[in-house]
């Protein structure tokens, strides 16, 4: 698989869909669903970085969460 392990995609969006918020990543244009494990598996790349864009009513710690597996797959992420 070219882009990012498969480990990361399953923990990105498994860690996602434990929150009710909109947890979304854009890059150049782009918008990624990061609740839909094959729009991830078809668009992350190791190499890319992603702005990170959180909202709703647990928006927090779902940052806070994000982040960590984020950094956890030394994948780069910045948030809006």
């Amino acid at each position: 698989m070219s882009g990012i392990e498969t480990r990361a995609i399953v923990d990105i969006n498994k860690e996602a869909n434990r929150f009710r918020s909109s947890i979304v990543l854009r890059w150049d244009g782009k918008v990624i669903d990061a609740k839909s494990i094959l729009g991830l598996s078809l668009t992350l790349l190791g190499s890319q970085s992603y702005a990170l864009e959180i909202h709703g009513p647990d928006e927090v710690e779902a940052k806070a969460a994000m982040l960590a597996v984020f950094r956890k797959h030394h994948l780069a992420i910045e948030t809006m």
